[in-house]
Protein backbone atom coordinates (compact mmCIF):
# COMPACT_ATOMS: atom_id res chain seq x y z
CA UNK A 1 0.00 0.00 0.00
CA UNK A 2 0.95 3.63 -0.38
CA UNK A 3 3.02 5.29 2.35
CA UNK A 4 0.14 7.79 2.62
CA UNK A 5 -3.43 6.52 2.26
CA UNK A 6 -6.06 9.04 1.20
CA UNK A 7 -9.66 7.96 1.69
CA UNK A 8 -13.19 9.27 2.11
CA UNK A 9 -15.64 7.89 4.67
CA UNK A 10 -18.92 9.77 4.47
CA UNK A 11 -18.20 13.38 5.39
CA UNK A 12 -14.68 12.55 6.53
CA UNK A 13 -11.57 12.75 4.41
CA UNK A 14 -8.65 10.77 5.84
CA UNK A 15 -4.93 11.42 5.46
CA UNK A 16 -3.36 8.29 6.95
CA UNK A 17 0.42 8.01 7.31
CA UNK A 18 1.34 4.43 6.45
CA UNK A 19 5.04 3.89 7.04
CA UNK A 20 4.94 2.20 10.47
CA UNK A 21 8.28 0.43 10.05
CA UNK A 22 9.87 3.93 10.09
CA UNK A 23 7.48 5.29 12.73
CA UNK A 24 5.69 7.11 9.90
CA UNK A 25 8.69 9.41 9.43
CA UNK A 26 8.20 11.87 6.58
CA UNK A 27 10.07 11.80 3.32
CA UNK A 28 9.56 13.85 0.18
CA UNK A 29 7.29 11.23 -1.39
CA UNK A 30 4.97 11.42 1.63
CA UNK A 31 4.90 15.21 1.63
CA UNK A 32 3.89 15.20 -2.03
CA UNK A 33 1.26 12.51 -1.50
CA UNK A 34 -0.29 14.55 1.32
CA UNK A 35 -0.35 17.64 -0.88
CA UNK A 36 -2.03 15.71 -3.69
CA UNK A 37 -4.47 14.19 -1.23
CA UNK A 38 -5.43 17.58 0.12
CA UNK A 39 -6.09 18.76 -3.44
CA UNK A 40 -8.58 15.92 -3.86
CA UNK A 41 -10.21 16.21 -0.45
CA UNK A 42 -10.61 19.97 -0.62
CA UNK A 43 -12.23 19.66 -4.05
CA UNK A 44 -14.63 16.88 -2.96
CA UNK A 45 -17.97 18.46 -1.96
CA UNK A 46 -18.85 15.44 0.17
CA UNK A 47 -15.88 15.99 2.45
CA UNK A 48 -16.66 18.31 5.35
CA UNK A 49 -13.63 17.64 7.56
CA UNK A 50 -10.15 16.12 7.10
CA UNK A 51 -8.42 13.98 9.74
CA UNK A 52 -4.75 13.08 10.06
CA UNK A 53 -3.99 9.66 11.52
CA UNK A 54 -1.04 7.29 11.56
CA UNK A 55 -0.62 3.54 11.16
CA UNK A 56 0.48 1.53 14.19
CA UNK A 57 0.39 2.16 17.91
CA UNK A 58 3.94 3.47 18.25
CA UNK A 59 3.78 6.78 16.43
CA UNK A 60 1.72 9.26 14.51
CA UNK A 61 4.95 10.59 12.99
CA UNK A 62 8.45 10.51 14.45
CA UNK A 63 9.64 13.42 12.30
CA UNK A 64 11.49 13.88 9.05
CA UNK A 65 13.69 11.19 7.55
CA UNK A 66 16.90 12.51 9.09
CA UNK A 67 19.01 9.59 7.86
CA UNK A 68 18.37 10.74 4.30
CA UNK A 69 19.17 14.33 5.23
CA UNK A 70 22.41 13.21 6.93
CA UNK A 71 23.36 11.18 3.86
CA UNK A 72 22.78 13.97 1.35
CA UNK A 73 23.42 17.13 3.37
CA UNK A 74 27.06 17.61 2.41
CA UNK A 75 27.21 15.90 -0.98
CA UNK A 76 23.84 16.94 -2.41
CA UNK A 77 22.38 19.71 -0.21
CA UNK A 78 19.72 20.47 -2.80
CA UNK A 79 17.93 17.26 -1.73
CA UNK A 80 17.25 18.21 1.92
CA UNK A 81 16.63 21.82 0.88
CA UNK A 82 13.93 20.64 -1.53
CA UNK A 83 12.41 18.44 1.19
CA UNK A 84 12.27 21.29 3.69
CA UNK A 85 10.82 23.71 1.12
CA UNK A 86 7.95 21.39 0.24
CA UNK A 87 7.42 20.29 3.85
CA UNK A 88 7.19 23.89 5.08
CA UNK A 89 4.75 24.81 2.32
CA UNK A 90 2.60 21.85 3.40
CA UNK A 91 2.64 23.03 7.02
CA UNK A 92 1.53 26.50 5.93
CA UNK A 93 -1.21 25.00 3.78
CA UNK A 94 -2.57 23.00 6.71
CA UNK A 95 -2.84 26.23 8.71
CA UNK A 96 -4.92 27.80 5.94
CA UNK A 97 -7.15 24.86 4.97
CA UNK A 98 -10.71 25.87 4.20
CA UNK A 99 -11.98 22.60 5.70
CA UNK A 100 -11.39 21.71 9.37
CA UNK A 101 -8.23 19.68 10.00
CA UNK A 102 -8.36 17.23 12.91
CA UNK A 103 -4.91 15.90 13.84
CA UNK A 104 -4.99 12.83 16.08
CA UNK A 105 -1.68 12.69 17.94
CA UNK A 106 -0.85 9.30 19.41
CA UNK A 107 2.44 7.70 20.35
CA UNK A 108 5.51 9.55 19.09
CA UNK A 109 4.71 12.91 17.56
CA UNK A 110 7.94 14.79 17.00
CA UNK A 111 9.72 17.01 14.48
CA UNK A 112 7.98 16.94 11.14
CA UNK A 113 4.98 15.24 12.73
CA UNK A 114 4.55 18.28 14.95
CA UNK A 115 4.31 20.50 11.86
CA UNK A 116 1.47 18.38 10.47
CA UNK A 117 -0.51 18.79 13.69
CA UNK A 118 -0.05 22.04 15.58
CA UNK A 119 -1.11 24.41 12.81
CA UNK A 120 -4.46 22.72 12.16
CA UNK A 121 -7.81 23.81 13.49
CA UNK A 122 -8.32 20.88 15.89
CA UNK A 123 -5.36 19.26 17.71
CA UNK A 124 -6.33 16.06 19.52
CA UNK A 125 -3.88 14.27 21.80
CA UNK A 126 -4.40 10.80 23.22
CA UNK A 127 -3.06 9.55 26.54
CA UNK A 128 -0.26 7.78 24.66
CA UNK A 129 1.20 10.85 22.96
CA UNK A 130 4.93 11.48 23.30
CA UNK A 131 5.25 14.98 21.94
CA UNK A 132 8.57 16.78 21.45
CA UNK A 133 10.56 19.21 19.38
CA UNK A 134 13.87 17.42 20.07
CA UNK A 135 15.96 19.01 17.33
CA UNK A 136 18.36 20.82 19.69
CA UNK A 137 19.61 17.35 20.61
CA UNK A 138 20.77 16.66 17.05
CA UNK A 139 22.43 20.01 16.40
CA UNK A 140 19.37 21.50 14.73
CA UNK A 141 16.44 23.63 15.94
CA UNK A 142 12.63 23.37 16.12
CA UNK A 143 11.36 23.95 12.60
CA UNK A 144 8.14 23.15 10.63
CA UNK A 145 6.71 26.36 12.05
CA UNK A 146 7.28 25.21 15.62
CA UNK A 147 9.01 28.49 16.47
CA UNK A 148 5.72 30.29 15.71
CA UNK A 149 3.70 28.03 18.02
CA UNK A 150 6.28 27.64 20.81
CA UNK A 151 6.82 31.40 21.02
CA UNK A 152 3.10 31.85 21.69
CA UNK A 153 2.80 29.34 24.50
CA UNK A 154 1.84 30.90 27.84
CA UNK A 155 4.35 31.43 30.67
CA UNK A 156 7.35 30.63 28.49
CA UNK A 157 6.36 26.95 28.36
CA UNK A 158 7.19 26.85 24.66
CA UNK A 159 10.72 28.05 25.31
CA UNK A 160 11.15 25.27 27.85
CA UNK A 161 9.83 22.69 25.39
CA UNK A 162 11.85 23.96 22.44
CA UNK A 163 15.15 24.48 24.24
CA UNK A 164 15.16 21.33 26.38
CA UNK A 165 13.84 19.11 23.59
CA UNK A 166 12.12 17.08 26.30
CA UNK A 167 9.21 14.74 25.64
CA UNK A 168 5.86 15.78 27.09
CA UNK A 169 2.40 14.24 27.33
CA UNK A 170 -1.10 15.48 26.65
CA UNK A 171 -1.52 17.53 29.84
CA UNK A 172 1.62 19.57 29.17
CA UNK A 173 0.92 19.82 25.45
CA UNK A 174 -2.55 21.23 26.04
CA UNK A 175 -1.28 23.60 28.75
CA UNK A 176 1.25 24.95 26.24
CA UNK A 177 -1.43 25.48 23.59
CA UNK A 178 0.00 22.80 21.30
CA UNK A 179 -3.10 20.63 21.63
CA UNK A 180 -6.76 21.37 22.23
CA UNK A 181 -8.20 18.26 23.89
CA UNK A 182 -7.28 14.82 25.15
CA UNK A 183 -9.32 11.97 23.67
CA UNK A 184 -8.54 8.49 24.99
CA UNK A 185 -7.07 6.24 22.32
CA UNK A 186 -9.93 3.79 22.77
CA UNK A 187 -12.39 6.54 21.80
CA UNK A 188 -10.61 7.58 18.60
CA UNK A 189 -12.55 5.14 16.34
CA UNK A 190 -15.83 6.55 17.67
CA UNK A 191 -14.57 10.10 17.15
CA UNK A 192 -13.70 9.33 13.53
CA UNK A 193 -17.08 7.63 13.04
CA UNK A 194 -18.84 10.75 14.32
CA UNK A 195 -16.85 12.92 11.92
CA UNK A 196 -17.74 10.57 9.05
CA UNK A 197 -21.41 10.90 10.04
CA UNK A 198 -21.20 14.66 9.69
CA UNK A 199 -21.03 15.64 13.36
CA UNK A 200 -19.41 19.05 13.83
CA UNK A 201 -15.75 18.53 14.80
CA UNK A 202 -15.95 20.62 17.97
CA UNK A 203 -19.03 18.73 19.13
CA UNK A 204 -17.51 15.37 18.22
CA UNK A 205 -14.29 16.09 20.11
CA UNK A 206 -16.22 17.42 23.11
CA UNK A 207 -18.27 14.22 23.23
CA UNK A 208 -15.17 12.04 23.54
CA UNK A 209 -12.72 14.22 25.40
CA UNK A 210 -11.38 13.34 28.84
CA UNK A 211 -9.39 15.25 31.42
CA UNK A 212 -5.67 14.90 30.72
CA UNK A 213 -4.67 15.30 34.35
CA UNK A 214 -2.46 17.98 35.86
CA UNK A 215 0.26 19.66 33.84
CA UNK A 216 3.71 19.36 35.40
CA UNK A 217 4.97 22.31 33.37
CA UNK A 218 2.06 24.53 34.36
CA UNK A 219 2.85 23.80 38.01
CA UNK A 220 6.33 25.23 37.35
CA UNK A 221 5.09 28.14 35.24
CA UNK A 222 6.44 30.82 37.57
CA UNK A 223 9.99 29.51 37.45
CA UNK A 224 9.86 28.78 33.72
CA UNK A 225 8.58 32.26 32.91
CA UNK A 226 11.19 33.91 35.10
CA UNK A 227 14.14 31.81 33.95
CA UNK A 228 13.42 31.82 30.23
CA UNK A 229 12.98 35.57 30.18
CA UNK A 230 16.76 35.78 30.54
CA UNK A 231 18.58 37.84 27.93
CA UNK A 232 20.60 34.86 26.67
CA UNK A 233 21.25 31.20 27.38
CA UNK A 234 23.88 31.97 30.03
CA UNK A 235 21.38 34.10 31.95
CA UNK A 236 18.71 31.40 31.66
CA UNK A 237 21.08 28.77 32.99
CA UNK A 238 22.15 31.00 35.87
CA UNK A 239 18.57 31.57 37.06
CA UNK A 240 17.93 27.84 36.95
CA UNK A 241 21.12 27.01 38.86
CA UNK A 242 20.33 29.63 41.49
CA UNK A 243 16.82 28.26 41.97
CA UNK A 244 18.07 25.10 43.63
CA UNK A 245 14.93 22.99 43.08
CA UNK A 246 14.75 19.50 41.60
CA UNK A 247 12.85 20.76 38.57
CA UNK A 248 15.39 23.53 37.96
CA UNK A 249 18.27 21.04 38.21
CA UNK A 250 16.48 18.69 35.81
CA UNK A 251 16.01 21.54 33.34
CA UNK A 252 19.71 22.44 33.54
CA UNK A 253 20.61 18.82 32.81
CA UNK A 254 18.23 18.71 29.84
CA UNK A 255 19.69 21.89 28.40
CA UNK A 256 23.28 20.81 29.01
CA UNK A 257 22.95 17.70 26.84
CA UNK A 258 22.02 19.74 23.77
CA UNK A 259 24.18 21.44 21.15
CA UNK A 260 25.33 24.82 22.52
CA UNK A 261 25.13 26.26 19.01
CA UNK A 262 21.59 24.95 18.60
CA UNK A 263 20.55 26.46 21.94
CA UNK A 264 21.80 29.90 20.94
CA UNK A 265 20.21 29.70 17.49
CA UNK A 266 16.92 28.32 18.82
CA UNK A 267 16.58 31.04 21.44
CA UNK A 268 17.17 33.64 18.73
CA UNK A 269 14.56 32.05 16.43
CA UNK A 270 12.00 31.83 19.22
CA UNK A 271 12.53 35.46 20.22
CA UNK A 272 12.21 36.53 16.58
CA UNK A 273 9.08 34.40 16.17
CA UNK A 274 7.43 36.11 19.13
CA UNK A 275 7.44 39.35 17.19
CA UNK A 276 6.53 37.90 13.80
CA UNK A 277 3.27 38.69 12.07
CA UNK A 278 2.46 35.24 10.71
CA UNK A 279 3.45 31.61 10.40
CA UNK A 280 4.90 32.04 6.93
CA UNK A 281 7.43 34.59 8.19
CA UNK A 282 8.65 32.06 10.75
CA UNK A 283 8.83 29.28 8.18
CA UNK A 284 10.93 31.47 5.90
CA UNK A 285 13.28 32.23 8.80
CA UNK A 286 13.50 28.53 9.67
CA UNK A 287 14.23 27.74 6.02
CA UNK A 288 17.19 30.11 6.09
CA UNK A 289 18.40 28.51 9.33
CA UNK A 290 18.08 25.05 7.77
CA UNK A 291 20.44 26.13 5.02
CA UNK A 292 22.86 27.36 7.69
CA UNK A 293 22.67 24.08 9.62
CA UNK A 294 23.75 22.08 6.58
CA UNK A 295 27.11 23.89 6.59
CA UNK A 296 27.87 23.29 10.27
CA UNK A 297 29.37 20.47 12.31
CA UNK A 298 26.78 19.85 15.02
CA UNK A 299 23.91 18.83 12.73
CA UNK A 300 25.85 15.90 11.28
CA UNK A 301 27.46 15.02 14.61
CA UNK A 302 24.09 15.05 16.38
CA UNK A 303 22.47 12.73 13.84
CA UNK A 304 25.53 10.47 13.89
CA UNK A 305 25.32 10.07 17.65
CA UNK A 306 21.54 9.65 17.78
CA UNK A 307 20.70 7.66 14.66
CA UNK A 308 23.78 6.39 12.81
CA UNK A 309 26.19 5.09 15.47
CA UNK A 310 23.62 5.43 18.28
CA UNK A 311 26.32 6.01 20.89
CA UNK A 312 24.43 9.00 22.34
CA UNK A 313 27.68 10.87 22.88
CA UNK A 314 27.80 13.77 20.44
CA UNK A 315 30.96 15.88 20.43
CA UNK A 316 29.66 19.39 19.91
CA UNK A 317 31.83 22.08 18.33
CA UNK A 318 32.06 24.36 20.19
CA UNK A 319 31.44 22.30 23.29
CA UNK A 320 30.25 25.07 25.64
CA UNK A 321 27.81 27.96 25.52
CA UNK A 322 30.61 30.36 26.41
CA UNK A 323 32.51 29.38 23.28
CA UNK A 324 29.63 30.05 20.87
CA UNK A 325 30.23 33.24 18.89
CA UNK A 326 26.62 34.37 18.69
CA UNK A 327 27.32 37.35 16.43
CA UNK A 328 29.17 35.23 13.89
CA UNK A 329 26.53 32.52 14.06
CA UNK A 330 23.63 34.87 13.41
CA UNK A 331 25.57 36.71 10.71
CA UNK A 332 25.47 33.45 8.75
CA UNK A 333 21.68 33.42 8.88
CA UNK A 334 21.14 34.85 5.42
CA UNK A 335 17.54 35.10 4.26
CA UNK A 336 16.66 32.89 1.32
CA UNK A 337 13.96 33.78 -1.22
CA UNK A 338 10.57 33.37 0.43
CA UNK A 339 8.82 30.04 0.11
CA UNK A 340 5.52 31.82 -0.28
CA UNK A 341 6.08 34.32 -3.07
CA UNK A 342 2.90 35.19 -4.93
Amino acid sequence: MSVVVISVEGALGRVHLNRPEALNSLNLEMVRLIQDGLDRLEADPAVQVIALTGEGDRALCAGGDIKSIWTHGRSAPEIPIQFWAEEYRLDARIARLAKPWVAVMHGICMGGGVGLCIHGRHRVMTETVRFATPEVGIGYFPDVGATWALARAPHGLGLWIGLTGATIGAADGIAAGLGDAMVPSGAVPALLADLAAGVDPEAAIAAHRAEPGPSRLLAQAGLIERAFAGRDMAAIMQVLRDEGTAFAAETVALLARNSPTSLVLTLHLLRMAAGSADLETCLDREFAASDLALTGWDFYEGIRAAVIDKDRTPHWQPATLEAVDEAALLAGLRPLPTLFAA
